[in-house]
């Protein structure tokens, strides 16, 4: 992965256009911002390259046929954080995987096709990584906001009003 490139106006701009909607042509980022298409493709293209930014289709999984969503706490022995968080993601059931300060050394979101998927993963594969000392779960009943826009300031959106970004 590349050196992550110090970010300007243009580039938090871009991030947040591609935010609002991923799929929106350069050319109409350009248009709006002020550059050339050239820049826009250019400067989207070395963020992924650096790996600051990823465009991508964002689906809730409870409403495509995963049952089972699931936060898991987990708590560690002392040292342990680094090769849990890597042996963790290496599980496709994992979406999301941050170490914390707090109640819990790591917090883990999986997704699951049911109930017994849940159960194979957290008492057969989870449960069984060397420096987990114990788990707890949290089930997702619904999903009432998913959001990804972070920390670009205010980006224009497709009808031309604008849209805070989410310190």
């Amino acid at each position: 992965m590349a050196t992550p490139p110090e970010l300007d106006d243009i580039d938090r701009r871009i991030i947040g256009a591609l935010q609002v909607d991923g799929r929106r042509p350069y050319s109409r980022i350009a248009g709006d911002i002020g550059v050339s298409e050239s820049v826009v493709r250019y400067r989207a293209q070395r963020l992924e390259q650096s790996g600051m930014l990823q465009v991508v289709g964002i689906a809730d999984p409870l409403r495509i046929g995963f049952d089972r969503m699931a936060l898991i706490g987990l708590r560690l022995r002392p040292g342990t954080v680094d090769a849990v968080c890597e042996a963790i993601t290496a599980f496709p059931e994992t979406s999301y995987v941050a170490a914390l300060a707090g109640a819990f050394d790591v917090i883990v979101e999986v997704i699951c096709r049911d109930t017994a998927h849940f159960k194979e993963l957290l008492y057969e594969r989870i449960q069984h990584v060397e420096g987990v000392l114990s788990t707890e779960s949290f089930f997702v009943l619904e999903i009432h906001k998913m959001a990804y826009g972070w920390g670009v300031g205010e980006v224009a959106i497709a009808d031309g009003t604008s849209e805070e970004g989410a310190a």
